[in-house]
């Protein structure tokens, strides 16, 4: 299912009010909405037709203890005859045949629908992450958006395999039960239902009592997994600091608070079960006292009595379920609220209705007093003014928060400027579109990012319809091909999780073959050639000037002997461009450049 698909799939969600544009955070409409992806587009139809056989399912097992009370009436009666029986026998056996049929397609069409719900939104909420800006994922710990993408998801999951299914064929055997209580004796209908109002009432109480325990229990839930995921991937720094106790205690206190809330959630769902089993023995019992003094005066037979216990005595299963899927259902609905916290989460960064597409002219890059704040009322860049002319390699440094990593940040618009102006070849970039904008932009950064697939995926990955041969060539120009052709299976070989089983060399240069397969217009290096030893740097920096020859690019630079060939050098402090020029130029203002330069290489090198 395609981009298309999920978009046109929440259109016809809206458009039949299965969904509202957001959810209010009652359960109600968490529910509703949650229902909405089960039944919309071409599940609609085959909703439809799964509740119409349930309906006739649930009639034919209602019609069962008449059908059989009929039969042992014929065979007790001296005027039955065995055609009589016979009869009986078979259109018990006709309905029996009709119920199964009808339970078998109904339960494979709710299980479809199950599927389809929880495929749908888990496609819609890893769509709309793509999509959000990168300051949303600046304020959210990872391990509450992945406990969204996975705990709550689960909880979804169980709604959707366990209840929907289960509450539908209750309610139609409470409508349908209670519809002949009334034809058998309204009198004593009434009485049964007496308790129906307090089990409406203790089940309002206990849900406004477990809907925000569950929400509870599944933000401790993204704590703990967040806390795991970070002990996990810096298992290397705990051991070496000795501090096993603290990731055992952090993780022992994180566990409990999941255990408190989990108690608390669960003991408020399944006290619905308990308490609806003692109102439903209640309920049976007002109508044998109900019952047994319309049968004193007379107006009532003790067979109609008995008969209609039996029917009291079904009712009760139906409300029982229902009760026993209450615990899944407000998890489901504290889950569900969470994703579409995330779902109805606006992108910051979008496209101008006007958009237009990047058009390249050589590479012209100019910022015209540029403000810019991660935070309102926090200015990180201050009024900055530069030009890169087209195919010019740009130098940036300055110390470690000066603001050199957020200048790149904005030029590829993964934020908004606070003010002045971004051109590229005299375009404002916030007027072209981001994916045409992005596209002509390539980036080379400090941490070589690679995926858990073959080396030669995780190249392909920049530009798809490449051919084999465009890749090898890629691999040549970044000197990886000598590498790649030393490992197990070449380029067929399977790279673990962030390619662990390569060296931080060999993934820098494979990140610069995957930069120089995509053929941007601009490029983008951050600290490229950190950590590595000075024979991989070299082969590096050879990979770099191919990447770099004939681009207008930005090198982002602790280690200024990688940008001392620049064409500008950009000094950024606070925030300010303070020094401009080459490297010579800045050397001889005996400024800001000249005493960064001086504290790396005072002693091994004259200036």
């Amino acid at each position: 299912m395609g981009q298309t698909s999920l978009d046109a799939l929440d259109e016809a969600i809206d458009k039949s009010s299965l969904r509202p544009p957001k959810t209010d955070g009652q359960t109600w409409s968490v529910l509703r909405r949650l229902v909405g992806y089960m039944v919309a587009d071409k599940g609609k139809g085959s909703f439809a037709v799964g509740i119409l056989l349930r309906f006739v399912s649930v009639v034919g097992l209602i019609s069962l203890p008449w059908l059989t009370g009929h039969a042992i009436t014929v065979i007790s009666s001296p005027g039955g005859t065995k055609a009589d029986l016979a009869q009986t026998i078979v259109t018990i056996l006709v309905v029996l045949i009709v119920y199964g049929i009808c339970s078998v397609i109904a339960e494979r069409i709710f299980a479809r629908a199950a599927t389809r719900g929880l495929y749908t939104l888990q496609r819609r909420l890893f769509d709309h992450l793509q999509g959000l800006s990168l300051s949303f994922f600046d304020r959210q710990p990872l391990g509450q958006l992945m406990s969204r993408v996975t705990n709550d998801t689960e909880a979804v999951s169980l709604f959707y395999e366990q209840s929907v299914a289960a509450i539908v064929r209750s309610l139609f055997q409470i409508v349908l039960i209670v519809a002949i209580m009334f034809v058998l004796d309204w009198r004593l209908t009434l009485a049964a239902l007496l308790v129906v109002p307090v089990m409406l009432l203790v089940g309002a109480v206990l849900g406004r009592y477990a809907l925000p325990a569950f929400a509870q229990l599944q933000s401790n839930l993204g704590e703990l997994s967040g806390f795991q995921e970070e002990t996990i991937s810096g298992h290397k720094v705990i051991i070496a600091s000795r501090r096993q106790d603290f990731a055992v205690e952090g993780h022992t206190d994180r566990a409990g608070d999941v255990f408190e809330s989990g108690s608390r959630a669960f003991f408020s769902a399944i006290l619905q079960f308990p308490v609806t089993q003692t109102l439903s023995m209640v309920m049976v019992v007002l109508v044998l006292i109900t019952g047994g003094i319309l049968s004193a005066d007379g107006e009532i037979g003790v067979g109609e009595v008995i008969a209609f216990m039996g029917y009291a005595g079904l009712l009760a299963a139906p409300l029982s379920e229902i009760a026993n899927m209450v615990t899944t259902t407000m998890n489901a609905a504290a889950g569900g609220r969470r994703i579409f916290e995330l779902i109805d989460t606006e992108p910051e960064i979008v496209d101008a209705p006007d958009a237009t597409p990047f058009e390249f002219r050589g590479g012209r890059v100019e910022f015209r007093d540029v403000d810019f704040s991660y935070v309102p009322g926090r200015r990180i860049l201050h009024a900055n003014s530069f030009v890169a002319e087209p195919g010019q390699k740009i130098g940036i440094c300055g110390p470690t928060g000066a603001g050199k990593s957020t200048i790149i940040n904005i030029l590829t618009r993964y934020y908004d400027i606070d003010g002045g102006q971004i051109l590229i070849d005299g375009q404002d970039i916030r007027t072209l579109s981001l994916a045409t904008l992005r596209a002509e932009v390539g980036m080379v950064l400090q941490e070589a990012f690679l995926f858990s697939d073959t080396v030669y995926h995780n190249l392909l990955y920049a530009r798809p319809d490449a051919t084999r041969e465009e890749v090898v060539a890629a691999a040549v120009q970044a000197n990886a091909d000598t590498f790649i052709d030393r490992l197990p299976d070449g380029y067929d070989t399977v790279l673990t999780e962030r390619g662990a089983n390569l060296s931080q060399g060999q993934r820098q240069m494979l990140t610069i073959a995957r930069a120089i397969l995509a053929e941007p217009k601009i490029l983008i290096l951050d600290e490229a050639t950190s950590n590595v030893d000075t024979r991989t740097e070299k082969l590096i920096q050879q990979g770099l000037q191919r990447l770099m020859s004939g681009r207008t690019s930005f090198v982002i630079a602790h280690r200024l002997s990688t940008i001392r060939d620049a064409d500008c050098i950009l000094v950024v402090d606070a925030g300010r461009i303070v020094e401009r020029g080459t490297h010579d130029e800045l050397m001889a203002e005996h400024g800001k450049y000249r005493e960064l330069y001086m504290s790396q290489f005072k002693g091994r090198q004259r200036a």
